[in-house]
């Protein structure tokens, strides 16, 4: 196999891939990226056997061949490559002697027929959004998963069409984010699992253009992601989501329409006090007109007011700061709305529409309060 291209394609690419490469593997020949120009392409895949990927740069192939390359050295050799053409180019021994000017490596490859290919999956039920929907879809929900493996559903996120409509959905068990996206179009309802690893990585890939699109194949056990020249092939995670539709209501004892900048700056102050692994909650106490903001650790208390709309009961009630930092940061209104029942009920941040919910369970703040 030989082949030339310029080293940003070949960094690109490579960039790509080394997302399904996996940390952690019995299997070696999984920490390699293979590269195929054998249908007269140039093609590099990764593959961890749950996450899949697969993308093709652009460059001039003078011999066809498959080689796997170590993805490790492989990715640093080309980082550290000077800016022009590389040659790549693989003996009968498998070595491989990669050249960019003056540098040139040679290391060793193995034989591509040992590598796990992509499954070969028939696509049929497709959907189309653009990059730019997906990217925001993804950062407005993925951090609420759960990072712990003993509730897989909770690893992953719920991708549901119901006719025009795509609805995203993660929770880890004191929060849940919901948000809705109109589509072009009118599909047959599905839905899938999707691991949270999987969308975090495809995050990283798609470039945002409003433009450019994605198509998204749903099957009975993967999910694939086209784009750009990139496929992504993930595994769905199995079994029934959480019925969230119990969780959800709209009923409401006090309503509270806030500035969220000021909001969010306020919280985001009250954390300077709390120490990493602290749990301490931020109290807010909701009046005519003000809200009050306050919160005592180790380090020192704080306390902040905040002119607001109130609708119905006053109330005081606590919550881990994080929580509601998460969800401000990713909403991009000017104002928001609280919906509250009482100190032990979730609160819910909506809008009118309900294009995106964020429900968040309070914290006991008796051992805090003042």
């Amino acid at each position: 196999m030989k082949f030339i291209c310029t080293k940003s394609d070949l960094l690109k690419g490579v960039n790509i891939v080394s997302k399904a490469v996996p940390s952690k593997t019995t299997m070696s020949i999984l920490e390699c990226i293979l590269i195929d120009t054998s249908s007269g392409e140039i093609k590099f895949t990764a593959n961890d056997m749950e996450l899949g990927i697969e993308t093709k740069i652009e460059g001039n192939i003078l011999e066809k061949g498959v080689i796997a390359l170590d993805a490790k050295i492989f990715s640093e050799i080309v980082r550290k490559l000077p800016d022009n053409d590389v040659t790549i180019e693989t003996k009968a021994d498998l070595q491989t002697v990669i050249t960019c000017e003056k540098a040139k490596f040679n290391i060793s490859g193995r034989s591509g027929e040992d590598f796990a290919n992509l499954p070969y999956i028939e696509r049929q039920d497709s959907i189309a959004v653009s990059q730019f929907s997906l990217k925001e879809i993804i950062k407005q929900t993925i951090f609420s998963i759960s990072d712990n493996d003993n509730n897989k559903m909770m690893t992953g996120e719920l991708f549901e069409i119901t006719g025009n409509e795509l609805k995203v959905v993660s929770l880890d068990g004191h929060r849940v984010s919901i948000r809705k996206l109109e589509l072009k179009e009118s599909y047959e309802n599905k839905k899938a699992i999707i691991p949270g690893k999987t969308l975090l990585e495809i995050s990283k890939i798609l470039s945002g253009e409003m433009n450019a699109l994605v198509n998204i194949f749903f099957t009975k056990n993967h999910m694939i992601f086209e784009f750009d020249e990139t496929t992504v092939v993930s595994r769905l995670i199995e079994g029934e989501y959480f019925r969230i539709e119990q969780m959800l209501s709209s009923d409401y004892e006090t309503k509270v329409t806030i500035n969220k900048r000021e909001f969010l700056n306020c919280i985001d102050r009250a954390t300077l006090l709390v120490k990493e692994g602290d749990k301490r909650p931020i109290i807010i106490q909701i009046e005519d007109g003000n809200m009050e903001l306050s919160i005592t650790t180790g380090l020192g208390s704080m306390n902040e007011n905040i002119a607001i709309e109130k609708e119905g009961k006053d109330l005081m009630i606590g919550f881990n700061p994080k929580f509601l930092i998460d969800a401000l940061r990713v909403i991009d209104d000017d104002d928001v709305t609280l919906y509250l029942v009482n100190p032990k009920a979730p609160c819910f941040i909506r809008n009118e529409s309900e294009t995106y919910i964020y429900l968040i369970l309070p914290v006991n703040f008796n051992s805090a309060a003042r």
